[in-house]
């Protein structure tokens, strides 16, 4: 398990590029997608929350990321969640969970929804997280689950 580390949005240009650089590396070139592919529109939508992990030891390293999005008045949506793999399994990916939650909270949304990858299904239902229904396969090969928990 990790020590607690401080979970806090990209401030600096080195923590935005550490950010994106674990999306890109952990959700998008697995999949030889193309650079530029793990930003979206809705990182610079007012409301967006950006959650950053660095490590300690290498500040320009990020150890685990994720993003909540609104999508409603009491709504919002978990996107973007990646761990270093060098930190899997450790708790990080709990501990980026349970910050969003808490600033979700703190803006007023009631119910955060999220489509995981099939592998980390039961990652999400172990936080409180009910499976709704099948998704969308992203990139042809990764089946997504529609989740949802009222905070």
């Amino acid at each position: 398990m990790h020590p607690a580390a401080t979970i806090q949005p990209p401030r600096t240009s080195t923590e935005w590029d550490a950010y994106y650089a674990l999306r890109y590396a952990v959700l998008r070139a697995p999949w030889q997608q193309p650079p530029g592919s793990e930003r979206v529109p809705a990182d610079e939508e007012p409301g967006t929350i950006h959650a950053l992990l660095l490590d300690d030891a290498t500040p320009a390293a990020a150890l685990a990321v994720g993003m909540l999005q609104p999508t409603g008045p009491t709504q919002g949506q978990i996107r973007f969640m990646a761990v270093a793999p060098e930190a899997a399994g450790t708790g990080l990916g709990r501990q980026v969970v349970a910050h969003l939650e808490v600033e979700a909270r703190a803006v007023g949304i009631a119910e955060v929804v999220l489509h995981s990858r099939e592998a980390v299904v039961g990652f999400y239902e172990k936080l409180g997280y009910v499976l709704v229904e099948p998704s969308h396969t992203l990139f042809g090969v990764i089946p997504h689950f529609l989740m949802r928990k009222e905070l």
